[in-house]
């Protein structure tokens, strides 16, 4: 199993996410696999996120009715709802090539062959619109550039592109402290970051020798909630702020005309020591009320764990990593199947749990070991 390039097939031992993982251990040089795996620090948070799962139990129910059944959800409201034929997106993912040639050409094909939504990084190594070309349902991740021109230039561009909604990600103003991928010897190519080639730069800010480059240099260039405003005034499409993980920071989204949350701790990449982010869930969906949408990621390997977060209260989950495992496999194909995998996995435990519709999911699905 020591192949370098991604097969063209899916090997018959694999019949997991996890099953990717180790074949992605294989494919891809240390110091790569130590940037997409790694967490921050200790890997606390990373680690967290699968215990948690790991420790909620689901009832399997009995004698239910399944002669009308449905995968289907909808998120947002009015006229800018969408739906979606499972609750599974692919979360934003950067830097694509390190891990295949074709890098989110051949996501979004996969993406695009189950009709599975595909969220687009900025700091994709693919164009915007070469990835929308080859994309289904298709949004647009922002990370907030210092330079209001330069956030208009790319929303604008993904509108014209199809892009059919934008995230903005709120929770990585800076690196976390990613040690392990330090200590791999990992460097980023100078040349990777093509979306953000040409845009219009800030001015220059000069530090005084006491300021911190980190509090008074990057933090400042973060945005606060003038700039979410002018956000929001410039964006028609649905609006959805990524890496929440504090019930006050959910309701004043909402207040600031936000259509939703992605509430999660960055597949563990920021801040080491926060909750899990399926352990953040119940409290947010409770302060922001039912009608507002509210997607998860971080942690996410199994259908049972969509199904976990669905009778949590998310509308919806985002797969980060197991993409960059089944990408560097096999590609396309490796991807697509992954997400079958996770589809199939998903409608097994909605049968067993004798769920026939996503409404049908709660929190009385799971079992509450007793204290």
């Amino acid at each position: 199993m020591n192949h370098t390039a991604s097969l063209n097939y899916i090997p018959t031992d694999i019949v997991s996410v996890s099953d990717y993982e180790r074949y992605a251990r294989e494919a891809l040089a240390y110091d790569v696999l130590e940037y997409i795996n790694a967490g921050v620090a200790d890997d606390i948070t990373l680690d967290r996120n699968r215990i948690a799962f790991d420790a909620m139990s689901i009832y399997n129910r009995v004698l239910n009715d399944f002669s009308h059944s449905s995968t289907q959800v909808e998120l947002f409201s009015g006229r800018l709802k969408q739906t979606l034929s499972h609750p599974i997106l692919l979360a934003p993912v950067a830097h694509q090539t390190l891990i295949h040639a074709d890098g989110e050409i051949a996501t979004a094909q996969a993406a695009a062959a189950l009709n599975i939504p595909m969220i687009v990084s900025t700091l994709a190594s693919k164009r915007l619109e070469d990835i929308a070309q080859h994309a289904g349902p298709h949004w647009f991740q922002l990370y907030w550039q210092p330079c209001r021109d330069a956030n208009l230039e790319l929303i604008n561009r993904a509108i014209d592109s199809g892009y059919s909604a934008i995230v903005i990600t709120l929770d990585a103003p800076v690196n976390g402290l990613r040690n392990r991928p330090q200590r791999a010897g990992f460097l980023l190519p100078n040349d990777i970051n093509i979306n953000l080639r040409d845009l219009p730069q800030a001015a220059t800010k000069t530090l005084n020798p006491s300021d911190s480059i980190i509090l008074n240099g990057f933090m400042s260039d973060a945005p606060n909630q003038n700039d979410l405003v002018w956000l929001r005034q410039q964006v028609k499409l649905p609006l959805i702020a990524k890496g929440i993980s504090h019930p006050q920071d959910a309701i004043l989204l909402k207040k600031l005309g936000f259509d939703g949350v992605v509430v999660s701790n960055h597949g563990g990449r920021t801040l080491d020591t926060l909750p899990a982010s399926i352990e953040l869930l119940p409290a947010i969906r409770a302060a922001v009320g039912d009608d507002f949408t509210v997607l998860l990621d971080s942690g996410i390997r199994r259908g049972s764990d969509i199904f976990k977060a669905m009778a949590l209260g998310a509308n919806a989950v985002l797969i980060g990593r197991p993409q960059l495992w089944a990408l560097a496999t096999a590609g396309a194909l490796g991807v697509a199947h992954m997400l079958k995998l996770l589809r199939d996995e998903f409608e097994i435990t909605m049968a067993l749990a004798g769920c026939s519709n996503i409404e049908n999911i709660n929190a009385e699905s799971l079992f509450t070991r007793q204290a």
